[in-house]
């Protein structure tokens, strides 16, 4: 069935693909983007085209998540695609990727095209699958990369687990360079962060909590950053935390290789003072540093060094949460939270609004090949209309995902995403507004 033209005016248009941040009018003709005028005169509509007033409001190219764990299959009552679909396009995300760490692991194609079946029955936003770097996760027998690959597995990656056989990680770099695919790699050693529950320091002895100490992720990230230019592999670290961490990442791309890195939108936004007293859903991996962590977090975004923003959209049920602190599971939702909280950077004044959705959008995209992350003539209409300074409070009512672990819950943001768009055919839309 052919899509009615449709033009959003008035629109306040930011797009790092292009290097625009301004005042714009769109047309979107067959899913695509047609036309652009950018400026504030109005834009000729044509005959029979659906006319979306932006009033003012920003509109930014679909935002694209490289870190989304999901239940489905094997814990649906976590999280299925349907809900995590809905959680996303509540959140402005119009493309995310999977992680492999479902029951069972997907590390066949049979899985994948599973995966890729599914999405395209139960979701509206664009879902991509990762596939496991070893079978079962066992850290053994490499996966088949170029048949996963060929399947529909846009990355590698072996979810929360890390790869402690150094052979087989300098392996399964030198096989993925050949396929051309991206390994994003957990850094955490499992032997020092074993029984830690927090980061190791005064606030964890104050609380009497085992922790984890920074070294956990810096010492197993050298390791994987001499073997990913040893071997000239693509590889990212999904999701670092420390100042030193930054400071090998920037030190190996100023060497020349192929390394990029993620970070969590939670690790930019809290610290370990917001345990508080024991408060579950703020217990992450990697832990929640220190203040002068998260501000380094925010300079290496600020320089390149950390190239995205990830949600780690991580489900877990009240079973698995509703423990003491040192008994539950770590991880916290994130789909619905990650603009706005992405946005506090932005009304603080330490992050443009350009480099936010560059790390968020247009980045991760170019990361995984993806036709996504710009709204250029010719690209896809993937997109989302925010109302930047729209106030609103995170309540579990208003959560669209499943599991509500988040630790956001209360929290008063400044940003909202009023409408998304895919392929130019609107998938949500704020009833409240």
């Amino acid at each position: 069935m052919t899509q009615a033209p449709i033009v959003i005016t008035n629109a306040h248009l930011v797009d790092p693909s292009q290097d625009y941040d301004g005042p714009a009018s769109l047309l979107i003709e067959n899913g695509k983007i047609a036309a652009i005028e950018k400026s504030g005169s109005k834009m000729k509509a044509p005959e029979g085209a659906e006319i979306i007033d932006a009033a003012g409001k920003h509109v930014f190219p679909g935002l694209v998540d490289m870190r989304v764990h999901i239940g489905e299959p094997g814990s649906e009552y976590r999280e299925t695609i349907a809900s995590a679909s809905a959680a996303a396009a509540g959140g402005g995300i119009t493309s995310f990727v999977m992680m492999p760490d479902t029951d069972p692991v997907i590390d066949e194609v049979s899985l994948v095209d599973y995966v890729r079946r599914a999405a395209r029955d139960n979701s509206d936003v664009l879902l991509y699958p990762s596939a496991a770097v070893t079978k079962g996760f066992a850290g053994k027998e490499l996966t088949e990369f170029g048949l996963l690959k060929e399947a529909g597995a846009v990355m590698l990656s072996e979810g929360k687990h890390s790869i402690a056989n150094t052979l087989t990680l300098r392996r399964a770099l030198t096989y993925a360079r050949d396929f051309d695919i991206l390994i994003s790699k957990e850094t955490s050693d499992p032997y020092l962060a074993a029984n830690g529950v927090m980061n190791e320091g005064l606030n964890a002895t104050h609380l009497g909590l085992s922790g984890i100490p920074r070294e956990a992720e810096i010492i197993p990230l050298e390791r994987d950053l001499r073997i990913a230019a040893l071997t000239r592999g693509k590889y990212h670290a999904a999701k670092i935390s420390t100042s030193d961490s930054a400071e090998a990442i920037a030190r190996y791309k100023e060497k020349g290789a192929n390394v990029s890195a993620g970070i969590s939108i939670n690790h930019l936004s809290l610290n370990e003072n917001d345990i508080g007293r024991y408060r579950t859903f703020f217990r992450l991996s990697p832990p929640l540093r220190s203040e002068e962590d998260r501000e380094a977090m925010i300079e290496a975004l600020n320089n390149g060094t950390i190239d995205i923003i990830v949600s780690s959209h991580d489900p877990q049920d009240v079973d698995t949460k509703r423990h003491p602190f040192a008994e539950a599971a770590d991880g916290a939702i994130g789909l619905e939270t990650m603009l706005a909280a992405a946005l506090r950077l932005y009304h603080n004044e330490q992050v443009s609004l350009t480099r936010l959705i560059d790390a968020m959008s247009t980045r991760p995209a170019k990361l995984l090949g993806l036709e996504a992350g710009s709204l250029a003539k010719g690209s896809k209409a993937d997109l989302c209309i925010v109302d930047v300074n729209a106030p609103w409070v995170c309540g579990e009512s208003s959560i669209r995902s499943l599991s509500k672990n988040t630790p956001f819950e209360g929290a008063r943001f400044s940003g909202k995403v009023l409408q998304t768009l895919v392929g130019g055919r609107s998938i949500f839309t704020d009833n409240a507004q």
